[in-house]
């Protein structure tokens, strides 16, 4: 349970301390009996002033009663807004995770996109230079074979020569 007085000083409001009203009401008339010219009030003018009393201490008990009702109202909202603070933290930091995220998928992607440009640059570079060097040991090997076979046709050529220029002179 909450001490009204310190919610009081929380709320900056003036705490109605019953006890006192209830102490200068009943202090205020007194009943004076003397023995020589007794003055004594009617009882009627005691009851009056103890319905008074009572009615005082009543309407205490009610204002204590209204200021627990608020400060309970007022710990109730308090709590409200904690827990709608806590909800929209939470919102926040969930928003800021997924968008933390969406960033780093995103950066991803471009790093992994700029990967396969590169990748297929080089794999376009690599393969033009194989084809070239293809082309250029098949043209070697072509010229290679032609030349082989050009020589090998001369050879034949000058022993078929020299066979006839032997056999010629056999014959003759």
């Amino acid at each position: 349970m909450v001490n009204p007085r310190r919610q009081a000083k929380k709320d900056n409001r003036e705490v109605v301390e019953p006890a006192d009203e209830v102490q200068e009401q009943v202090e205020a008339p007194t009943l004076e009996v003397t023995t020589e010219g007794s003055v004594i009030r009617p009882l009627g003018e005691v009851l009056g002033q103890a319905e008074k009393a009572y009615a005082a201490y009543r309407e205490a008990e009610r204002q204590v009663s209204r200021i627990y009702k608020e400060n309970e109202q007022q710990v109730a909202d308090a709590y409200r807004r904690a827990e709608e603070q806590a909800s929209n933290d939470c919102d926040e930091s969930i928003r800021q995770a997924l968008k933390a995220r969406d960033q780093a998928i995103a950066r991803a992607l471009e790093v992994r996109e700029e990967a396969e440009r590169k990748a297929a640059e080089t794999y376009q570079t690599v393969r033009e230079q194989a084809e070239q060097s293809a082309e250029e040991a098949v043209t070697q090997a072509l010229k290679i074979r032609d030349e082989i076979v050009a020589k090998a046709w001369q050879i034949r050529e000058d022993t078929v020569e020299q066979a006839w220029v032997i056999y010629s002179k056999i014959i003759r």
